[in-house]
């Protein structure tokens, strides 16, 4: 993957669980301590410059940004993705600045697809 050489890093093995709303809310609740909805929680087990890890994907998540935000499914689900390894590779979304930079990150690395 693109992104994950960009950014210096190594591939290990890295697994996309794509899942429900309900199940990714009791990881989130069970993991984090968070009681909401969320479209990607990463788990991540990565080893020294080789990037790792379960990135959870809620598909029902994703469907309604796809609504809300009036974008088709592809376009999301590879937002969503990126975002998950973007992740592993240590960009965090916590605050607006980190939100701002994930963000011009996963449009970055979207615009670089060839369909």
């Amino acid at each position: 993957m693109r992104l994950i050489i960009e950014e210096g890093f190594k591939s290990n093995d890295i697994n996309f669980i794509f899942t429900s709303d309900e199940y990714l809310l009791e990881i989130n609740k069970k993991y984090l301590g968070h009681d909401y909805y969320t479209d990607v929680i990463t788990f991540d087990y990565s080893e020294m410059n080789a990037i790792g890890g379960d990135v959870f994907l809620s598909y029902d998540r994703m469907k309604n940004n796809c609504k809300t935000l009036k974008i088709n499914e592809i376009d999301e689900v590879n937002r969503v993705l990126a975002h998950g390894v973007l992740h592993l590779c240590g960009y965090n979304d916590k605050t607006k600045q980190d939100k701002r930079e994930m963000t011009s990150k996963e449009d970055y690395y979207l615009s670089l697809r060839d369909f």
